[in-house]
């Protein structure tokens, strides 16, 4: 009989491109084989794989010695990699599971939520597209989102995911991507308030977006969702570094039902950025930004080109399993 914890971690993290080293045919991962110009060879993946590992093993406050119960994943390529990084080094006895779905982006990259069995349990999991169109009429394919449900300290749980399109061609240009798929998401939430009248919902993702930008907005509106994240993003303080400039596109929003005590078993503790000194660049002009694995095509050996950010919750009863 193994008691639950009463303090749960629950992260998002986007990754930076964890692409395995056989080529795809079916989509566009040509600049991470072993003779691409990226040299991405096995040592660099396996490398890559424990960093990774060492990251997300300790994600969360000092005070809390427990690797997070759930962690969602932006910019992993398939099932492959996602047994290696659960098998990886650090995280061999954290004992993780996953949910992951094969989606339609170009790139070959998706989403995934990695979790800890003996405390989370799913109950089911099914992904949406976001239907683009180019300026041709043709589709534009981009990340499914992800929905899991399951329980955590008793509460049902509905976790949504997802990976936004990003600012490449520019802010405004992309804008309505990222409107599209925040609306997807407002959809999800509505069927769910529909089914479950006091449904938990987080939502979770790198938006591309920051807290105070239209599609994340949003989302706080139309599905009366809380981001914590509004208030810890500030001038010193990101996920993602552009132009010596900070931005929080990594966020966590979830349902205001969790700030009801008297209907909920989990109550909200604090929200978070990362950013560690090891997580960091050390020297020279980007010192403090994250610690990337590639600057363009060249390799740096680092972790990723974002900081993990996080929630705490605390459990309002005893559970034992």
């Amino acid at each position: 009989m193994n008691s639950i914890p009463k303090t749960h971690t629950i992260a998002f993290y986007n990754i930076e491109n964890l692409f395995d080293i056989e080529n795809d045919p079916n989509t566009d991962d040509d600049d991470f084989l072993p003779y691409a110009k990226k040299r991405w060879t096995y040592k660099r993946y396996k490398n890559k794989l424990r960093k990774l590992g060492s990251v997300i093993s300790k994600i969360g406050d000092e005070n809390i010695e427990i690797a997070p119960v759930i962690v969602g994943l932006a910019e992993v390529e398939n099932k492959r990699v996602l047994n290696d990084l659960v098998d990886s080094k650090h995280l061999s006895e954290e004992n993780y599971s996953y949910v992951h779905y094969d989606s339609s982006d170009e790139r070959g990259i998706d989403v995934a939520l990695l979790y800890k069995k003996s405390v989370f349990n799913v109950e089911l999991s099914e992904t949406f597209s976001v239907y683009l169109q180019k300026e041709n009429g043709e589709r534009d394919y981009t990340r499914d989102i992800l929905l899991v449900k399951g329980k955590l300290s008793g509460e049902t749980l509905y976790i949504i995911v997802a990976h936004w399109s990003s600012r490449r061609e520019g802010e405004k240009e992309t804008e309505y991507k990222r409107m599209a798929a925040a609306n997807k998401i407002n959809t999800i939430i509505d069927a769910i308030n529909n089914k479950d009248s006091t449904a938990k919902i987080i939502v979770m993702g790198d938006f591309n977006d920051n807290p105070n930008n239209n599609s994340v907005k949003s989302l706080e509106e139309k599905s009366r969702l809380y981001n914590p994240f509004k208030t810890v993003w500030s001038r010193d303080k990101g996920s993602l570094s552009y132009d010596f400039e900070w931005n929080l596109f990594d966020q966590i929003l979830f349902s205001t039902r969790f700030f009801d005590t008297n209907n909920t078993s989990l109550k909200f503790v604090n929200a978070e950025v990362f950013n560690s000194k090891f997580l960091t660049q050390y020297h020279g002009k980007y010192k403090g930004q994250p610690y990337r694995t590639y600057v363009g095509k060249k390799y740096k050996g680092g972790y990723s080109d974002h900081f993990p950010v996080y929630i705490t919750l605390k459990s309002l009863k005893s559970f034992v399993d």
